[in-house]
């Protein structure tokens, strides 16, 4: 047990990013490369996937026993009944109003599926393309099979999104006698053992030929498990998408809230389409840096802006036609990169107002992780406009997926 390690592969919006650690949960190894293609490009993420493996040192490969994987949550792809991806997939921040009213319909008393942004509309409108003699995968449960070169499963709390019911662990009544029923997944907890490595690709990788594959989880989740969140914290991702997360007593049902179960306790959040993103757009991240040293975050800018990273948003306030406000922009780039933080901020602001009204309360503290975490500049603008004490957490998304990997019963 002492000699093995276990390791977690995260699928983010940009590149994938891959920890090793062992049984004392040290990290002894980290890599992150880009997607050589587009995002929606499942052979991206396979891609990015090999180049981390096959750049393991030789000791990690031959010991490395556990592995569990996390990805974007609400990220669809529709493949073939061997696993092979037909066309591209669709990602967590696309609206799909095809299908609005038939939706409605099916899901009465399941208002968080009532939404353009729900997997449940991305998994219609594939099925409307491609017919129903597919499998409907989400990101994480989709590479996981390629691992095993077994498809049939999807762990829980990904597939939150296309009506999967974590209380009751059955899909709605009102899928039942679909035609495409058959599309879903079998579903398997987060945190258990799936199966082992296909032996061809062990091979091809050079990797332990009995590593075992672990039922991972969202990007978020996992990011939870990283920060170690206790009861009166909460979490925001600031990656390119913002998230916010707090534990709560009982599940939340509503339109643009995600609920979960992590580690034994109840989750709830929301993801806005606002968040990193928007500030790669406009400057580069050594841009970011410099100019993040000039901004006096004493002064407020009075410009307001909303730097949604494109039309539409999911949370504080679910509205798929939503435009974004990036103007005015001054002619300092220092004053810009302050206005697009104070806009993040009062989104981040308006998050936790949204969840105070769900919960009836909010944090004591805000852990922070992702790459906006490490900005000191924007963490005092944060703190100003939220009135929250926040910390940054250094522990990457794919450290708390390879934790849900270490702590695997066998």
């Amino acid at each position: 047990m002492s000699d093995n390690f276990f390791g977690g592969l995260d699928f983010g919006t940009s590149g994938t990013r891959i920890s090793i650690i062992n049984c004392f949960k040290e990290l002894v190894y980290s890599n992150s490369v880009p997607y050589p293609s587009s995002f929606r490009n499942p052979n991206s993420w396979i891609n990015s996937c090999e180049k981390l493996l096959k750049n393991l040192p030789i000791k990690v490969k031959n010991n490395l026993h556990k592995l569990a994987i996390s990805g974007t949550s609400g990220t669809l792809i529709a493949c073939n009944l061997e696993g092979e991806p037909i066309g591209e997939a669709i990602p967590y921040d696309q609206a799909c109003n095809e299908h609005k009213i038939l939706i409605q319909s099916m899901t009465l008393e399941e208002e968080h599926l009532q939404t353009p942004y729900s997997s449940l509309a991305k998994a219609l409108k594939l099925i409307n393309k491609y017919g129903t003699n597919i499998l409907l995968r989400h990101q994480s449960d989709w590479i996981t099979g390629w691992f095993l070169k077994d498809w049939t499963r999807g762990e829980a709390s990904n597939n939150f999104k296309l009506g999967w019911d974590l209380i009751n662990e059955t899909w709605p009544k009102s899928y039942l006698n679909t035609s495409w029923q058959k599309c879903l997944p079998q579903i398997i907890k987060s945190g258990e053992i799936i199966g082992q490595v296909d032996s061809g690709l062990a091979e091809s990788l050079k990797l332990n030929k009995k590593l075992i594959l672990i039922s991972g989880t969202t990007d978020s989740n996992a990011s939870l498990l990283a920060a170690n969140l206790e009861k009166e914290d909460g979490l925001t991702v600031l990656g390119t998408t913002m998230v916010i997360k707090k534990i709560i007593e009982k599940p939340i049902k509503e339109k643009g809230i995600t609920t979960h179960k992590v580690n034994g306790e109840w989750i709830c959040g929301g993801a806005s389409n606002a968040g990193c993103g928007i500030l790669s757009k406009f400057f580069s991240d050594f841009e970011i840096k410099e100019l993040s040293r000039q901004i006096n975050t004493s002064k407020k800018t009075s410009l307001n802006l909303l730097p949604l990273n494109s039309k539409g948003e999911r949370f504080p306030i679910n509205n798929a036609n939503l435009e974004p406000i990036l103007e005015p922009r001054p002619v300092s780039d220092a004053l810009y990169l302050h206005a697009l933080f104070e806009g993040l901020a009062n989104i981040e602001l308006k998050g936790w107002e949204k969840l105070k009204e769900l919960t009836g309360s909010f944090p004591k503290k805000i852990i922070t992780v992702g790459g906006g975490s490490q900005n000191p500049q924007w963490r005092k603008i944060r703190e100003q406009i939220i009135k929250i004490p926040i910390v940054s957490c250094k522990k990457t998304t794919s450290f708390g997926t390879a934790l849900l990997a270490l702590t695997a019963k066998e």
